[in-house]
Protein backbone atom coordinates (compact mmCIF):
# COMPACT_ATOMS: atom_id res chain seq x y z
CA UNK A 1 0.00 0.00 0.00
CA UNK A 2 1.55 3.45 -0.70
CA UNK A 3 3.00 5.17 2.36
CA UNK A 4 1.13 8.44 1.65
CA UNK A 5 -1.99 6.76 1.01
CA UNK A 6 -1.31 4.98 4.32
CA UNK A 7 -0.61 8.27 5.87
CA UNK A 8 -3.62 10.23 5.16
CA UNK A 9 -5.94 7.07 5.64
CA UNK A 10 -7.94 6.15 8.21
CA UNK A 11 -6.20 3.14 9.70
CA UNK A 12 -4.38 4.11 12.91
CA UNK A 13 -2.06 0.94 12.42
CA UNK A 14 -1.15 1.87 9.24
CA UNK A 15 -0.38 6.01 9.74
CA UNK A 16 1.44 6.00 12.20
CA UNK A 17 3.71 3.07 10.87
CA UNK A 18 3.82 5.59 8.00
CA UNK A 19 4.90 8.22 9.35
CA UNK A 20 7.07 6.75 11.85
CA UNK A 21 8.90 5.47 8.41
CA UNK A 22 9.13 9.07 7.28
CA UNK A 23 10.68 10.23 10.06
CA UNK A 24 12.89 7.75 11.31
CA UNK A 25 14.14 7.33 8.09
CA UNK A 26 14.52 10.86 6.78
CA UNK A 27 12.30 9.88 3.79
CA UNK A 28 12.47 13.15 1.89
CA UNK A 29 11.42 11.58 -1.30
CA UNK A 30 7.84 10.53 0.95
CA UNK A 31 7.81 14.11 1.75
CA UNK A 32 8.28 15.84 -1.12
CA UNK A 33 5.43 13.59 -2.40
CA UNK A 34 3.01 14.28 0.22
CA UNK A 35 3.36 18.35 -0.30
CA UNK A 36 3.06 17.75 -4.06
CA UNK A 37 -0.35 16.76 -3.18
CA UNK A 38 -1.00 20.24 -1.26
CA UNK A 39 -3.51 21.41 -3.42
CA UNK A 40 -5.72 17.45 -3.55
CA UNK A 41 -6.09 17.10 0.15
CA UNK A 42 -8.97 18.45 2.23
CA UNK A 43 -7.93 20.62 5.52
CA UNK A 44 -8.51 18.49 8.32
CA UNK A 45 -6.73 15.70 6.28
CA UNK A 46 -3.85 18.09 6.21
CA UNK A 47 -4.41 18.57 9.69
CA UNK A 48 -4.63 15.41 10.23
CA UNK A 49 -1.24 14.37 8.85
CA UNK A 50 0.88 17.40 10.95
CA UNK A 51 -0.51 15.46 13.91
CA UNK A 52 0.76 12.70 13.09
CA UNK A 53 4.66 13.07 11.93
CA UNK A 54 4.59 15.33 14.80
CA UNK A 55 3.87 12.45 16.95
CA UNK A 56 6.34 11.02 15.46
CA UNK A 57 8.90 12.77 16.24
CA UNK A 58 11.12 12.76 19.22
CA UNK A 59 14.75 14.00 20.73
CA UNK A 60 16.75 11.20 18.63
CA UNK A 61 15.09 11.77 15.57
CA UNK A 62 13.90 15.29 15.12
CA UNK A 63 17.13 16.54 13.54
CA UNK A 64 15.72 14.13 10.60
CA UNK A 65 13.39 17.17 9.89
CA UNK A 66 16.34 18.90 8.61
CA UNK A 67 16.05 16.87 5.17
CA UNK A 68 11.94 17.88 4.51
CA UNK A 69 13.67 21.93 4.34
CA UNK A 70 13.45 21.70 0.80
CA UNK A 71 10.33 21.40 0.16
CA UNK A 72 7.96 24.04 1.80
CA UNK A 73 4.37 23.77 2.75
CA UNK A 74 2.38 25.86 5.06
CA UNK A 75 0.21 22.69 6.30
CA UNK A 76 3.47 21.44 8.18
CA UNK A 77 5.63 24.34 8.69
CA UNK A 78 4.34 25.06 12.38
CA UNK A 79 5.10 21.64 13.19
CA UNK A 80 7.98 21.40 11.57
CA UNK A 81 9.42 24.49 13.20
CA UNK A 82 7.76 23.82 16.51
CA UNK A 83 9.52 20.84 16.62
CA UNK A 84 13.13 21.89 16.20
CA UNK A 85 12.24 24.83 18.20
CA UNK A 86 11.33 22.09 21.10
CA UNK A 87 14.68 19.51 20.70
CA UNK A 88 17.07 22.59 19.78
CA UNK A 89 20.60 22.56 20.39
CA UNK A 90 23.64 24.85 19.32
CA UNK A 91 23.81 22.57 15.95
CA UNK A 92 20.25 23.24 14.94
CA UNK A 93 20.34 26.35 16.38
CA UNK A 94 23.35 27.36 13.75
CA UNK A 95 22.04 25.37 10.91
CA UNK A 96 18.73 27.32 11.01
CA UNK A 97 20.37 30.83 11.09
CA UNK A 98 22.89 29.14 8.34
CA UNK A 99 19.53 28.60 6.28
CA UNK A 100 18.06 32.21 7.33
CA UNK A 101 20.67 33.76 5.50
CA UNK A 102 21.44 31.41 2.58
CA UNK A 103 19.32 28.79 2.33
CA UNK A 104 16.58 28.59 -0.96
CA UNK A 105 13.22 30.29 -0.96
CA UNK A 106 11.97 27.09 0.58
CA UNK A 107 14.81 26.93 3.67
CA UNK A 108 14.29 30.25 4.49
CA UNK A 109 10.36 30.37 4.58
CA UNK A 110 11.29 27.33 7.08
CA UNK A 111 13.79 28.80 8.97
CA UNK A 112 11.80 32.49 9.37
CA UNK A 113 8.49 30.11 10.76
CA UNK A 114 11.54 28.41 13.23
CA UNK A 115 11.57 31.85 14.33
CA UNK A 116 8.43 32.94 15.28
CA UNK A 117 8.64 30.14 17.70
CA UNK A 118 12.71 30.98 18.35
CA UNK A 119 12.94 34.27 19.68
CA UNK A 120 16.38 35.76 18.79
CA UNK A 121 16.87 39.64 18.49
CA UNK A 122 19.95 38.66 16.51
CA UNK A 123 17.66 37.99 13.51
CA UNK A 124 15.13 40.54 13.56
CA UNK A 125 17.12 42.73 10.65
CA UNK A 126 17.11 39.91 8.36
CA UNK A 127 13.60 39.46 8.98
CA UNK A 128 12.52 42.65 8.41
CA UNK A 129 14.42 42.66 4.78
CA UNK A 130 12.37 39.61 4.19
CA UNK A 131 9.35 40.85 5.51
CA UNK A 132 8.49 42.44 1.77
CA UNK A 133 9.77 39.97 -0.27
CA UNK A 134 8.05 39.63 -3.62
CA UNK A 135 8.13 35.99 -2.10
CA UNK A 136 4.80 36.08 -0.44
CA UNK A 137 5.04 33.09 2.22
CA UNK A 138 8.48 34.55 3.00
CA UNK A 139 7.34 38.03 3.66
CA UNK A 140 4.01 36.58 6.07
CA UNK A 141 6.37 34.19 7.61
CA UNK A 142 8.72 37.48 8.55
CA UNK A 143 5.49 39.18 9.54
CA UNK A 144 4.33 36.76 12.40
CA UNK A 145 8.06 36.60 13.20
CA UNK A 146 8.16 39.61 13.84
CA UNK A 147 4.83 40.14 15.67
CA UNK A 148 6.07 37.00 17.79
CA UNK A 149 9.29 38.99 18.88
CA UNK A 150 6.92 41.92 18.96
CA UNK A 151 9.41 44.20 17.41
CA UNK A 152 7.90 47.92 16.43
CA UNK A 153 10.10 49.31 14.04
CA UNK A 154 8.79 47.09 11.12
CA UNK A 155 5.23 48.54 11.86
CA UNK A 156 6.94 51.67 10.90
CA UNK A 157 8.03 50.53 8.01
CA UNK A 158 5.22 49.00 6.44
CA UNK A 159 3.06 52.40 7.73
CA UNK A 160 5.81 53.68 5.61
CA UNK A 161 4.89 51.63 2.76
CA UNK A 162 1.27 52.28 3.00
CA UNK A 163 2.08 56.15 2.41
CA UNK A 164 3.59 55.21 -0.56
CA UNK A 165 1.55 57.07 -4.54
CA UNK A 166 2.88 53.53 -5.61
CA UNK A 167 0.13 50.93 -5.03
CA UNK A 168 2.21 47.73 -4.94
CA UNK A 169 4.25 49.30 -1.96
CA UNK A 170 0.72 50.49 -0.26
CA UNK A 171 -0.26 46.36 -0.96
CA UNK A 172 2.96 45.35 0.65
CA UNK A 173 2.61 47.20 3.79
CA UNK A 174 -1.04 45.87 3.90
CA UNK A 175 -0.31 42.82 3.83
CA UNK A 176 2.45 42.69 6.36
CA UNK A 177 0.16 45.10 8.57
CA UNK A 178 -2.23 41.81 8.65
CA UNK A 179 0.01 39.41 9.24
CA UNK A 180 1.48 41.06 12.17
CA UNK A 181 -2.18 41.52 13.12
CA UNK A 182 -1.81 45.36 13.87
CA UNK A 183 -5.80 45.84 14.68
CA UNK A 184 -4.88 49.66 15.75
CA UNK A 185 -4.34 50.70 12.11
CA UNK A 186 -7.64 49.24 10.44
CA UNK A 187 -8.88 52.64 10.22
CA UNK A 188 -5.99 53.46 8.02
CA UNK A 189 -6.62 50.33 5.97
CA UNK A 190 -10.43 51.32 5.61
CA UNK A 191 -9.02 54.33 4.44
CA UNK A 192 -6.44 53.78 2.14
CA UNK A 193 -9.19 50.88 0.42
CA UNK A 194 -11.32 53.55 -0.87
CA UNK A 195 -8.65 55.05 -2.51
CA UNK A 196 -6.82 52.03 -3.93
CA UNK A 197 -6.84 50.32 -7.67
CA UNK A 198 -6.03 47.01 -5.75
CA UNK A 199 -9.08 47.79 -3.04
CA UNK A 200 -10.02 44.09 -3.42
CA UNK A 201 -6.67 42.66 -2.14
CA UNK A 202 -6.77 45.30 0.28
CA UNK A 203 -10.18 44.01 1.40
CA UNK A 204 -9.17 40.79 1.74
CA UNK A 205 -6.04 41.72 4.25
CA UNK A 206 -8.67 43.12 6.08
CA UNK A 207 -11.12 40.40 6.23
CA UNK A 208 -7.76 38.00 7.22
CA UNK A 209 -7.28 40.53 9.68
CA UNK A 210 -10.82 40.64 11.66
CA UNK A 211 -14.08 38.57 11.31
CA UNK A 212 -15.96 40.46 9.23
CA UNK A 213 -19.10 39.09 11.45
CA UNK A 214 -17.62 40.99 14.56
CA UNK A 215 -16.27 44.13 12.28
CA UNK A 216 -20.01 44.37 11.54
CA UNK A 217 -21.08 45.05 14.87
CA UNK A 218 -18.49 47.81 15.42
CA UNK A 219 -17.83 51.01 14.44
CA UNK A 220 -16.50 49.74 10.98
CA UNK A 221 -19.77 48.95 9.71
CA UNK A 222 -20.33 50.86 6.45
CA UNK A 223 -16.28 50.51 5.74
CA UNK A 224 -17.14 46.70 6.39
CA UNK A 225 -19.85 46.48 3.68
CA UNK A 226 -17.59 48.31 1.36
CA UNK A 227 -14.88 45.75 2.61
CA UNK A 228 -17.77 42.98 1.04
CA UNK A 229 -18.28 44.85 -2.13
CA UNK A 230 -14.71 44.87 -3.01
CA UNK A 231 -14.02 41.05 -1.92
CA UNK A 232 -17.39 40.17 -4.07
CA UNK A 233 -15.73 41.90 -6.68
CA UNK A 234 -12.69 40.51 -7.31
CA UNK A 235 -14.02 36.25 -5.45
CA UNK A 236 -13.57 33.72 -7.66
CA UNK A 237 -10.45 35.43 -9.73
CA UNK A 238 -7.85 37.52 -7.57
CA UNK A 239 -10.04 36.18 -4.22
CA UNK A 240 -10.13 32.50 -4.11
CA UNK A 241 -13.56 30.82 -3.50
CA UNK A 242 -12.44 28.95 -0.50
CA UNK A 243 -12.53 32.04 1.15
CA UNK A 244 -16.41 32.01 1.47
CA UNK A 245 -15.36 29.74 4.40
CA UNK A 246 -12.69 32.58 5.61
CA UNK A 247 -14.75 34.87 5.35
CA UNK A 248 -17.99 33.53 7.06
CA UNK A 249 -19.93 34.82 3.49
CA UNK A 250 -23.15 32.63 4.37
CA UNK A 251 -23.48 33.99 7.76
CA UNK A 252 -22.44 37.65 6.96
CA UNK A 253 -25.15 37.60 4.19
CA UNK A 254 -27.61 35.88 6.72
CA UNK A 255 -27.27 38.48 9.27
CA UNK A 256 -27.59 41.78 6.54
CA UNK A 257 -30.73 39.54 5.30
CA UNK A 258 -32.16 39.69 8.42
CA UNK A 259 -30.88 43.10 10.47
CA UNK A 260 -33.00 46.46 10.22
CA UNK A 261 -33.03 47.03 6.44
CA UNK A 262 -31.10 49.98 4.81
CA UNK A 263 -29.73 51.25 1.51
CA UNK A 264 -26.45 50.42 1.82
CA UNK A 265 -27.46 46.83 3.13
CA UNK A 266 -29.19 46.52 0.13
CA UNK A 267 -26.00 47.35 -2.52
CA UNK A 268 -24.18 44.59 -0.78
CA UNK A 269 -26.75 41.76 -1.02
CA UNK A 270 -28.11 42.75 -4.65
CA UNK A 271 -24.11 42.90 -5.87
CA UNK A 272 -23.68 39.80 -3.73
CA UNK A 273 -27.02 37.69 -5.28
CA UNK A 274 -25.85 39.06 -8.90
CA UNK A 275 -22.21 37.70 -8.11
CA UNK A 276 -23.12 34.51 -6.76
CA UNK A 277 -25.87 33.55 -9.58
CA UNK A 278 -22.62 34.24 -12.01
CA UNK A 279 -20.38 32.36 -9.64
CA UNK A 280 -22.57 29.18 -11.06
CA UNK A 281 -24.02 29.76 -14.40
CA UNK A 282 -20.97 27.31 -15.69
CA UNK A 283 -18.18 25.42 -14.35
CA UNK A 284 -15.74 28.17 -14.92
CA UNK A 285 -15.47 29.31 -11.25
CA UNK A 286 -16.20 26.10 -9.48
CA UNK A 287 -14.79 23.30 -12.13
CA UNK A 288 -11.67 23.12 -9.74
CA UNK A 289 -13.38 23.62 -6.30
CA UNK A 290 -13.76 20.93 -3.92
CA UNK A 291 -16.86 19.59 -3.09
CA UNK A 292 -17.76 21.57 0.65
CA UNK A 293 -17.13 24.36 -1.47
CA UNK A 294 -19.32 24.02 -4.29
CA UNK A 295 -21.76 23.57 -2.06
CA UNK A 296 -21.40 26.51 0.08
CA UNK A 297 -21.57 28.78 -2.97
CA UNK A 298 -24.58 27.05 -3.86
CA UNK A 299 -25.78 27.40 -0.38
CA UNK A 300 -25.06 31.15 -0.31
CA UNK A 301 -26.76 31.70 -3.80
CA UNK A 302 -30.12 30.09 -2.84
CA UNK A 303 -29.54 32.27 0.75
CA UNK A 304 -29.62 35.37 -1.76
CA UNK A 305 -32.54 34.46 -4.01
CA UNK A 306 -34.66 32.87 -1.51
CA UNK A 307 -34.60 36.17 0.73
CA UNK A 308 -34.22 39.46 -2.00
CA UNK A 309 -36.32 40.63 -4.60
CA UNK A 310 -34.07 41.75 -8.11
CA UNK A 311 -35.99 45.35 -8.22
CA UNK A 312 -34.89 47.37 -5.70
CA UNK A 313 -33.88 50.41 -7.50
CA UNK A 314 -35.82 52.92 -5.70
CA UNK A 315 -34.54 51.70 -2.48
CA UNK A 316 -31.13 51.60 -2.84
CA UNK A 317 -31.88 55.43 -4.06
CA UNK A 318 -30.09 57.12 -1.22
CA UNK A 319 -26.80 55.97 -2.42
CA UNK A 320 -27.36 57.18 -5.81
CA UNK A 321 -25.64 60.52 -4.56
CA UNK A 322 -21.71 62.35 -5.08
CA UNK A 323 -21.14 61.48 -1.38
CA UNK A 324 -21.97 58.35 -0.84
CA UNK A 325 -19.14 55.51 -0.43
CA UNK A 326 -21.63 53.26 -2.40
CA UNK A 327 -22.85 55.48 -5.54
CA UNK A 328 -20.52 53.10 -7.67
CA UNK A 329 -22.27 49.74 -6.76
CA UNK A 330 -25.68 51.35 -6.49
CA UNK A 331 -24.71 52.25 -10.73
CA UNK A 332 -24.12 48.67 -11.21
CA UNK A 333 -27.27 47.67 -9.95
CA UNK A 334 -29.61 50.15 -11.65
CA UNK A 335 -32.60 49.08 -14.27
CA UNK A 336 -33.92 52.12 -14.83
CA UNK A 337 -32.57 55.64 -16.25
CA UNK A 338 -34.88 57.57 -14.62
CA UNK A 339 -33.55 57.76 -11.06
CA UNK A 340 -29.80 58.14 -11.95
CA UNK A 341 -30.29 61.19 -14.60
CA UNK A 342 -29.82 63.89 -11.69
CA UNK A 343 -25.96 62.71 -11.41
CA UNK A 344 -24.93 63.68 -14.58
CA UNK A 345 -24.99 67.34 -12.72
CA UNK A 346 -22.22 65.97 -10.34
CA UNK A 347 -19.42 67.46 -9.52
CA UNK A 348 -17.27 64.45 -9.47
CA UNK A 349 -16.76 63.95 -13.23
CA UNK A 350 -16.03 60.43 -12.85
CA UNK A 351 -19.21 59.73 -11.49
CA UNK A 352 -20.55 61.75 -14.63
CA UNK A 353 -19.14 58.96 -16.60
CA UNK A 354 -19.85 55.91 -14.57
CA UNK A 355 -23.91 57.12 -15.12
CA UNK A 356 -23.91 57.65 -18.97
CA UNK A 357 -22.10 53.81 -18.54
CA UNK A 358 -25.07 52.44 -16.41
CA UNK A 359 -27.65 54.31 -19.27
CA UNK A 360 -25.56 52.95 -21.78
CA UNK A 361 -25.87 49.40 -20.09
CA UNK A 362 -29.69 49.45 -19.89
CA UNK A 363 -30.14 50.75 -23.13
CA UNK A 364 -31.23 54.36 -22.37
CA UNK A 365 -28.53 56.83 -22.90
CA UNK A 366 -29.44 59.58 -24.72
CA UNK A 367 -27.97 62.20 -26.85
CA UNK A 368 -29.34 65.04 -24.50
CA UNK A 369 -27.94 62.84 -21.48
CA UNK A 370 -24.11 62.95 -23.61
CA UNK A 371 -25.21 67.03 -24.00
CA UNK A 372 -25.88 67.33 -20.39
CA UNK A 373 -23.02 65.31 -19.14
CA UNK A 374 -20.41 67.22 -21.06
CA UNK A 375 -21.54 70.94 -19.95
CA UNK A 376 -20.33 69.40 -16.54
CA UNK A 377 -16.86 67.89 -18.28
CA UNK A 378 -13.79 69.56 -18.57
CA UNK A 379 -11.74 66.64 -18.25
CA UNK A 380 -10.27 66.19 -21.80
CA UNK A 381 -9.85 62.46 -21.00
CA UNK A 382 -13.52 62.20 -19.71
CA UNK A 383 -14.81 63.86 -22.27
CA UNK A 384 -13.14 62.08 -25.16
CA UNK A 385 -14.60 58.89 -23.57
CA UNK A 386 -18.14 60.43 -23.70
CA UNK A 387 -17.99 61.98 -27.02
CA UNK A 388 -17.33 57.93 -28.40
CA UNK A 389 -20.27 56.53 -26.01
Amino acid sequence: MDLIKKLTGKNQADYEQAAAHIINNADSKSFEELVSKEDFLFDFIKQNVSKRLEHACNKDNFKNLLSFLSYYSPSYADFIANTLVKYADDEVLSKMKELLANGNDSEKCYAVKFYSYYKDNEVIETLKQYAFSEDEQLAFNSALALSSMGDKSSLDLAVEKMNSNDDFEVLSGVKFISAYGEKSLLNKIFEIMKKSSVSEYIASEIGYMESLLKLLNSEHYSDTLLAIYNILQGLGEIVPLSNVFTFQLYEVFERLIFCEPNSKNAVILLTAKNKFNQLTENDEYLFDEDKNTKDEVNAIKALLNDNLDDDLDNFIAPELNENSDFVYPALDLIKHGDIIRDLLSSKNQTIILKTLETLKSINELSQEDKNKALENITDENIKAIVLAL
